[in-house]
């Protein structure tokens, strides 16, 4: 059996157009003259704005932050709207280059940005070779103080944790490397405390996406827990969301906050099918029918332990489902591993292989282990981007252990195709009851930011409605039309979480409508709004 790779995401070149057709009215010309309206703040007061939250504060794009993504990023954006009504300069703390990635003492960290290599999303290496990442986080750190201050990979809680910006504690795991960027002569500085000192009369607040996203990244599989509804701040949603509230309303600063899209709806969850696997593919179709003989004696005993709905059975003329583990269902290990024993062909079966009959009981015990947890995907189950490229590729650990356990190199090699013959790991697919997990905190959390916002007086940006909006249509602003497809969809970046510099336009928009509803400004109103068409949804290869 050879190493397989059957997913391919095709990109297509979409044009959109529009066109107005003339009203069948005969009416006499007139010369209509629109008076301009003037740009006003209302009661807003812009002169000192500062941005917290995490990587889509930050300007995050194609997985990485660079200068190029931090120039268009979403408070940058916004805040030169704010200087033509009053607001002051605005700081980021700019990387060195826009390469992407991090480094420390020399040592790479963060790898560099992601570009379109043809099919689909590749690191920028893969076109133009190795590269030298310039942002150390131990030699170059800017100075602040910063009014953008946005964290890749923040939390919540980590926006009050002291010490979330100290070098020494990256080794720890008790640090973000962004952070580290700008806390400059405070490195136990929490975000909020940097916040606060510099005295905002406005501020945004986007967090909590972090709080369930590193739960469906990691595929549920309990690595990345998501953050409790409840608890005090530093541990609970609510307790460290009404802090920061708390906190930086306190000396009289106004603001706009946003709630957390549902983070399944995203292309990272969506673009890769619950079915990749292609009959016409040299290197999977030949073995569909060697691949259905085995699964056949797998298939067997699961009708005879009362779960023939586990039978795993790939076409040969249509798309077959990935073979996954669900550890949602009762493990048959034991019971599968006894049934096989107790066959009187199962010797048979194994001498297939080129095995002894004496390894029968070596073969029942892998087998058990393997599939006791085992099923066929649906188009129920969510797959994480990065499975596109595991996906028919042979799993050497598996390799490995399963030499070690007495199977031929190549024979170890036939068991360990991910997705085929190796049920892929639980990191990779988000399973319907860890969707309604997320789905229920999400909503939690949600309550808890909009109850937030509306006792504190602040305007709410309903960001879940937004992406619900993108993934189910779209939607049109000016001439063009953004949608949550991979690439073509013009909102999201290729690591499919983060917009696209025009996906930023379209959220500053919208968080400029927010500010006008509540606080009288006329961004709408008067034509201040961004064309969303000036404004790339793809970086070049080399960039500047």
């Amino acid at each position: 059996m050879k190493n397989f790779k059957f997913i391919y995401i095709s990109i297509g070149i979409l044009a959109f157009t529009a066109c107005n057709d003339p009203e069948d009215v005969d009416i006499a010309p007139e010369v209509l003259v629109e008076e301009s309206v003037e740009l006003t703040a209302g009661s807003a007061d812009f002169s000192n704005y500062v941005s917290l939250g995490n990587s889509l504060t930050a300007g995050f794009t194609d997985g990485a932050l660079f200068q190029a993504s931090q120039t268009l990023s979403l408070p940058n954006l916004l805040s030169q709207k704010f200087s033509l009504v009053g607001g002051g300069s605005f700081v980021q703390p700019l990387t060195n280059d826009n390469i992407g990635g991090l480094a420390a003492g020399g040592a790479r960290i963060q790898n560099p940005r992601l570009v379109f290599g043809g099919a689909g999303p590749v690191g920028l290496e893969t076109l133009i070779g190795p590269v030298t990442v310039t942002t150390d986080i131990a030699l170059n750190n800017p100075t602040g103080p910063f009014n953008n201050l946005g964290v890749p990979g923040a939390k919540s809680f980590h926006l009050l944790a002291p010490g979330y910006g100290n070098l020494a504690n990256v080794s720890l795991g008790l640090a973000n490397p962004y952070f580290v960027r700008m806390t400059g002569t405070t490195p136990n500085a929490s975000v909020l405390e940097l916040a606060v000192a510099q005295a905002p009369s406005f501020f945004t607040l986007w967090i909590g996406n972090n709080d369930v996203l590193g739960y469906a990244t990691s595929g549920g599989d309990g690595t990345n827990p998501i953050t409790p509804v409840s608890g005090a701040p530093g541990v609970g949603f609510d307790g460290s969301y009404g802090a920061l509230i708390a906190t930086l309303t306190a000396g009289g600063a106004q603001g706009v906050v946003a709630n957390i899209p549902n983070v399944t709806d995203v292309p990272h969850f969506t673009t890769v099918p619950h079915n990749p696997l292609d009959p016409t593919n040299p290197d999977f179709g030949p073995q569909i029918a060697t691949l259905n003989g085995i699964f056949g004696q797998l298939n067997q005993v699961y009708a005879f332990l009362g779960v023939p709905e586990r039978a795993i059975v790939f076409s040969s003329t249509a798309a077959s489902e990935v073979v996954i583990k669900d550890e949602t269902l009762t493990d048959l290990s034991a019971q599968i591993t006894g049934v096989l024993l107790q066959s009187p062909t199962f010797p048979t079966f194994v001498e297939s292989f080129g095995l002894p009959a004496q390894a029968a009981p070596l073969v029942a015990g892998l087998l058990g282990s393997t599939y006791g947890q085992t099923r066929e995907a649906t188009a129920e189950d969510l797959f994480v981007l990065p499975s596109a490229s595991v996906i028919g590729t042979v799993n050497m650990e598996s390799v490995g252990a399963l030499v070690l356990a007495g199977l031929p190199q190549t024979l170890a090699g036939q068991f360990s195709v991910e997705g085929i013959s190796l049920p892929l790991a639980d990191k990779w697919v988000l399973i319907p009851s860890e969707q309604e997990e997320i789905a229920i905190a999400t909503a939690a959390f949600n309550q808890i930011i909009a109850s937030a916002a509306s006792q504190a007086g602040l305007a709410l940006v309903d960001a879940n409605s937004l992406l619900n909006q993108l993934a189910n249509g779209g939607i049109t602003s000016g001439q063009f039309t953004l949608t949550s497809s991979l690439v073509v969809g013009s909102a999201f970046s290729l690591d499919g979480i983060h917009p696209t510099a025009r996906g930023y336009a379209l959220l500053a928009n919208e968080f400029m409508k927010a500010i006008d509803v509540t606080y009288g400004s006329n961004f709408e109103a008067s034509g201040n709004l961004l064309n969303v068409g000036n404004y790339p949804t793809n970086y070049p290869v080399i960039l500047q």
